[in-house]
């Protein structure tokens, strides 16, 4: 292992014959990820990239505005297990707490603002790694 910067790239793994960057960062845990799919980033990489080819927001913001909860408590649902299973621990704790609301019937306003934050920065690194 190579330590590169302490603050976000932290450690380089040899996989194979592929070195691989990975990057323990705020919202995406690859070392985590790479432990779960057997230390591929190959596989990593497609799963992300499937992951982020689908908008998962706007679905989920059309049925929180429709009113229609339990369509949402699903999606919510889905998405908090997908995220948990790529190590985008942020997100689906956010995905977590929303669900929460939903299901209790509270206002949602405030955690799927944050939701929206969290998914639009974890977006973000994602394209960073693919």
């Amino acid at each position: 292992m190579f330590y590169v910067d302490f603050v976000s790239f932290l450690w380089y793994y040899v996989v194979g014959e592929v070195i691989v960057v990975s990057e323990i960062i705020h919202y995406i845990d690859v070392s985590d990820a790479l432990k779960r799919i057997g230390g591929s980033m190959d596989l990593y990489k497609r799963l992300l990239k499937q992951y982020s080819g689908t908008d998962h927001i706007e679905p989920l913001e059309e049925s929180l505005r429709d009113g229609v909860s339990e369509d949402a408590s699903r999606k919510l649902h889905t998405l908090k297990g997908v995220c948990a299973n790529l190590s985008l621990s942020k997100l689906a704790a956010a995905a977590a707490d929303l669900e929460k609301i939903v299901h209790d019937g509270t206002d949602y306003s405030e955690s799927f603002e944050k939701l929206k934050e969290i998914y639009h920065e974890t977006s973000q690194q994602i394209s960073e790694i693919i």
